[in-house]
This record gives structure tokens, C-alpha cells and sequence, in this order.
């Protein structure tokens, strides 16, 4: 079954997507336009990422989730059970090759050195985290695999709705694995991310129950969003320290995309206000605030 329609693949392509195959899709991340034009780099510079050798990329143009804060094309492409999955070489071939047309235009940049320019065009880094849920596409741990294969790291976020694939992903470790945590019970799930499937928080805590089994580094995102989901750092905490991740990143909620249609600039925390947040979660966790980047509106906290 095809994922996408003539109309859905034209609106994708107008946002800046790039299709590749029959279900997965490339972006530019605007952190990799920064680094080409000389303004720096990304958060994922704590982890040895430099922005503009990073592929903004998803094997599954779906989710089953329609989160109310996502900043992405909300519910536009129904979610679908039977498709006909690519192969991962496919993919990451796929990928590279719109990424290097996307950028070709920083080649004639006087902003951009040759240097730079000649290095995002040998990609060094796959970011799964474009749109929709990576762990929908069956082959997830063989994409893994084949990534660092060609000795290129691969970092993966996941809604740990699929931890199956979570688990099938011992075997082909990431080089960061992320859970995105909406949420600290059942009722705060289905309020802020309207799940189309059953069950969900039990499967993220079962994805979450994993994360301690990985040698990699294992990371929970907090998506806090002000006045809906950023209350109680105390029962995030519990989780936290249940799920033992290397790392936590305290993300605040921004207004753009079409999440501006669902919810108001006033849902936006401060900086200060993640900042808070994440304190009282160090205390209460033990993990010692590391970083912040305030243009990413993140704050780092590590075990």
C-alpha cells in the first residue's frame, strides 16, 4: 500500500521535504543552515555532532500518535498498518542523495567555507527524528545497522510506543537512543497526545523499562509544554529514576507549525522556567544539570 497521496507528497514537498522511496523523507534542519553559514552549531554538539554533517531524516512519514504541541503536519497522513517497507540501504541512499541536492546551493555561499560545504556533502551523522515514529518502519534495527555500518553514528527518538522495535534494537545499538516522555500517567497521554492506538503509556513504560539493558548513550526528553504538561516534576522524577537513563533533556514547548492552531504563545516556558523545572528534577533525581543552549530552549541533565 502506497503511505502517501499525489496531494499529501505536494504539501511535504512545499514545507521543504524531501520523499525518498515509498515512506521516508529528508528535511534541512535549520541548525544545519546555521553551521553552513557560519553561526553554529546545535545542542547535539554535547554529543560530538556537528549540525551541518547531520542528515534531518524519518523512515516512517506516519505516526500514531497526533500530539497536540507537534509543530508538524498534524494528522495529514492517515496511519496505516500495511505498507510496502523499503530497504534501509534504499534509504540512506535516498537520504544522502536529497540532502546533497538540498544543500548544493551553500557550494556558491560566501558565508560558507569550502571546507564545510565539502564535508556536508560526506554526511556523518543520521538524526531518525524528522517526523512521525521511526519504530513504525519494521526494519528500524537493520537502518541502525547499515547507518553505522558506513561509519556514521545514528541517533534515534522514539514515543517508545513500539518496544518491540526497542527491544529489537539491543542487537543494533544506536549511537543515542531517545524516549520522548508527553506525560507522567494515562490520563496525561491521551489529553496531550490523543494516542490512535491502545494502551500507549503502558508501552512507553515498557520501552522505558529497557533503556537500562542499552550500553549506548539512553536519553528521556521532557516535551514541556506551560499549562499542560509541564506540573509535578516530582512524578517525572519517579520515572526517571526507574527508567535510569544516561541522560535527560528538560525540552520546552515552542509555538510554530501548526501547533499554533491548537495552542497559544503563552504555553511557551522561559528559559528560566526550564530551568526551574529541570532543578527541581536534579534534586530530586540526583542527575547533575551538564548544559543548556538557550536557543534550543534545552536544558541537559546527566547521571
Amino acid at each position: 500500500m502506497s503511505l502517501l497521496s499525489e496531494e499529501v507528497r505536494k504539501k511535504l514537498i512545499k514545507a521543504g521535504y524531501r520523499i525518498v522511496g515509498n515512506h521516508s523523507a529528508v528535511k534541512i534542519c535549520n541548525y544545519t543552515k546555521s553551521a553552513l553559514n557560519g553561526k553554529g552549531f546545535c545542542y547535539k554538539r554535547w554529543y560530538g555532532i556537528a549540525s551541518h554533517r547531520c542528515v534531518q531524516m524519518t523512515p516512517a512519514l506516519q505516526c500514531n500518535f497526533n500530539c497536540v504541541f507537534c509543530w508538524r503536519f498534524h494528522g495529514i497522513i492517515p496511519f496505516k498498518t500495511e505498507i510496502n517497507w523499503d530497504p534501509p540501504e534504499k534509504i540512506i541512499d535516498g537520504c544522502i542523495e536529497e540532502q546533497r541536492k538540498l544543500l548544493s546551493g551553500f557550494g556558491g555561499n560566501p558565508n560558507t567555507s569550502k571546507e564545510m560545504f565539502l564535508e556536508a556533502m560526506s554526511p556523518q551523522h543520521f538524526a531518525i527524528s524528522l517526523d512521525g515514529e521511526p519504530t513504525l518502519y519494521e526494519k528500524i534495527s537493520e537502518l541502525v545497522a547499515e547507518i553505522k555500518r558506513r561509519g556514521m553514528t545514528a541517533f534515534l527518538v522514539s514515543n517508545g510506543t513500539m518496544p518491540e522495535r526497542i527491544e529489537e534494537l539491543l542487537k543494533n545499538e544506536p549511537t543515542n537512543l531517545y524516549i520522548s516522555l508527553y506525560g507522567f500517567n494515562e490520563e496525561m497521554y491521551k489529553k496531550i497526545c490523543s494516542p490512535l492506538i491502545q494502551h500507549a503509556f503502558e508501552k512507553v513504560n515498557e520501552s522505558l523499562s529497557l533503556l537500562k539493558k542499552f550500553s549506548c548513550n539512553t536519553v528521556i526528553r521532557l516535551t514541556l509544554v506551560k499549562g499542560l504538561n509541564m506540573i509535578n516534576p516530582e512524578a517525572y522524577a519517579e520515572i526517571i529514576k526507574n527508567a535510569k537513563p544516561k541522560f535527560v533533556e528538560a525540552k520546552g514547548y515552542s509555538w510554530v507549525g501548526e501547533s499554533r492552531q491548537r495552542l497559544k504563545e503563552e504555553n511557551v516556558p522561559s528559559m528560566n522556567d526550564i530551568r526551574n523545572f529541570a532543578k527541581i528534577i536534579s534534586e530530586l533525581t540526583k542527575y547533575k544539570i551538564k548544559a543548556e543552549d538557550e536557543r534550543s530552549r534545552v536544558v541537559l541533565l546527566e547521571r
